[in-house]
């Protein structure tokens, strides 16, 4: 608790990269934020997990299935059930820092990683649907997905731009932006974010175990 509060007062702004039923349930997402998180992200591997690895879904799968809803209908239904909701608790942090941090991020079909169009359209439609506020809607930063993102910003959306791994990308994203925010009635917080994790793995795979380089590649990268 004391290392949130520390990259609070630092200026940071510390997020949980996790989400499920029962973590809105229980009230832990409540007491995490009283920890000093101020944000939650979530993503499609989340979700699977936690529809996979717990009975919490079960009521509303059983009632998915007497709706006659294939499987992409009923993981939208439970996804932008529990954006909805952590959103909701969330909420004051929003108000408290006037629009800065309180965001939950879901993220577009990684199937549309490819089409522009369909992208814009299901960003669109997640905003509406969920209708709150502090959702942001992660878009990752593929070629096709630039355009997106400016689309999306235009339309007064927040935006969570995620699978960033080289400076040119990240030039791309930030002009899509600020493309966009010249379009749009209210400019939308938003997010440019990059793996550190994920990019180390990579790296550390190809070197010798016991290469002075593992474990550096990430750090290197975000530091440029």
């Amino acid at each position: 608790m004391r290392s949130l509060k520390a990259l609070l007062d630092r200026g940071q702004s510390p997020w949980y990269d996790n989400l499920s039923r029962g973590l809105i349930e229980t009230g832990e997402l409540k007491n995490l934020i009283g920890q000093g998180i101020v944000g939650v992200t979530s993503n499609p591997t989340i979700f699977d997990q936690a529809i996979s690895n717990s009975s919490d879904y079960d009521d509303a799968l059983t009632k998915c299935k007497a709706q006659n809803k294939d499987a992409e209908q009923a993981y939208w239904d439970l996804v932008c059930q529990d954006i909805a909701d952590a959103a909701d608790i969330l909420r004051p942090v929003y108000d408290k820092t006037n629009k800065l941090d309180g965001y939950v991020s879901v993220e577009v079909s990684p199937l549309l990683a490819h089409n522009t169009a369909e992208t814009i359209a299901q960003a669109n439609e997640l905003y509406s649907r969920i209708g709150k506020d502090n959702v942001m809607i992660k878009i990752p930063a593929t070629l096709e997905g630039i355009p997106a993102i400016e689309a999306v910003v235009a339309n007064s959306i927040p935006v969570n731009v995620t699978l960033i791994f080289s400076q040119e990308r990240y030039t791309q994203v930030i002009n899509s932006f600020k493309r966009g925010a010249e379009k749009a009635d209210i400019i939308p917080q938003s997010v440019a974010s990059f793996f550190i994790s994920r990019l180390d793995s990579k790296v550390d795979n190809a070197l010798d175990d016991n290469s002075n380089l593992r474990g550096k590649a990430a750090i290197a990268n975000a530091s440029l």
